[in-house]
């Protein structure tokens, strides 16, 4: 399936039906009056949020969106038929923007959250609703309310507990393959995930979900390599986890790039909880190990953990550290970061 986070659609409620100019006509009724009745409502545009989705293809190929319309009064005071609403089926995580993307118009953010986000127009008035002791036969009705259209942009934030981060091919899309039963591709070159993966990972009772985002470089917040698009699918997540490539020459230079870019970025990423890694710790040996933990420790001012996808090294401590993270962060004052994991499930875009 093609993942796709953004895309642009255009909206229109119902406009609201006509109302009638009628008057009775019956046999042996010689003055009837006016009997014209209103027009139906236009129908809502309504935005549900599901859990099912998981991304925006489909606005790919149905772009625009258009609720029913009233139906027109009729004769006998008959009331046209308010127009249908449309609801339209969006991802957990969809962010509703303005066509300029200044103003959030909606978020998304739990399984069957509805947003009304334009209602139908109102119907018009039949003549009937203008007779008075001095306009017996009011030989007008009220048009139905125009409404007004809009174009708006969707963006899909994915719903994360752990946010991947780090420079390209620092061993990120190893980790969550080894955590979770998410099979992103892994390859020996940089930008090898080019879309963000999930995979949920359980330690005990708790179950989290981990997103694995394509790497930062320098200058990303600027468009270089694949930008900083993708970073929006980690701001909802409680704790950031930061994988350093042991192999690289300079760490703390790598370290330092990444939260460069992300406190460029904005949004309070660069405030969020973030645990460090230095990861591929099976390629050092001892004394190289030894430089580059002290020299990172340097750089990020707290605790380094040693990690390895490959080997497993500190795998087990490590899902530990974010799950303790995450239970706190939702308030779970029982949880136990000391049983075993348990085996994991993966959803993958």
């Amino acid at each position: 399936m093609k993942f796709l986070d953004q895309c642009k659609i255009y909206l229109k409620a119902g406009d609201g039906g006509n109302g009638c100019v009628g008057f009775r006509r019956e046999k042996f009724i010689e003055f009837g009056g006016p009997d014209g009745g209103d027009g139906g409502k236009g129908g809502n545009i309504t935005f549900e949020a599901a859990r099912n989705l998981n991304t925006l293809i489909d606005f790919r190929y149905a772009q625009h969106f258009k609720a029913e319309r009233g139906a027109d009064g009729g004769g006998a005071n008959c009331t046209g038929r308010d127009g249908k609403e449309l609801i339209v089926k969006v991802p957990v995580g969809t962010e509703i923007l303005s066509e300029d993307k200044e103003e959030v118009l909606a978020d998304l953010s739990k399984d069957g959250q509805r947003v009304t986000l334009l209602k139908g127009g109102n119907g018009g008035f039949g003549n009937t609703h203008f007779k008075s002791p001095s306009n017996q036969a009011p030989e007008y009705a009220n048009p139905g309310q125009i409404t007004d259209e809009l174009w708006v942009w969707l963006r899909l934030k994915l719903i994360a507990d752990v946010g991947l981060v780090g420079l390209p091919n620092a061993g990120k899309s190893t980790f969550l393959a080894t955590v979770t039963r998410a099979r992103p591709k892994i390859a020996d070159y940089p930008f090898t995930t080019l879309h963000p993966n999930l995979g949920v990972a359980h330690v005990g009772e708790l179950e989290f979900v981990i997103a694995d985002i394509p790497g930062l470089i320098e200058g990303a917040h600027e468009g270089a390599g694949l930008g900083d698009r993708f970073l929006g699918h980690v701001e909802r997540c409680p704790v950031l986890l930061h994988l350093v490539d042991g192999t690289e020459e300079d760490v703390a230079a790598s370290y330092k790039t990444v939260r460069a870019e992300l406190k460029a970025y904005g949004n309070k990423l660069i405030g969020k909880k973030e645990v460090v890694a230095l990861n591929k710790c099976d390629a050092l040996d001892e004394d190289t190990r030894a430089e580059k933990l002290a020299a990172l420790t340097k750089a990020t001012r707290k605790k380094v953990h040693l990690l390895s996808g490959v080997s497993g090294e500190g795998r087990t401590e490590m899902l530990r550290t974010l799950a303790k993270i995450i239970a706190e962060s939702r308030g779970d004052e029982d949880f136990d970061e000391t049983k075993e994991e348990t085996s994991s499930g993966e959803w993958t875009p």
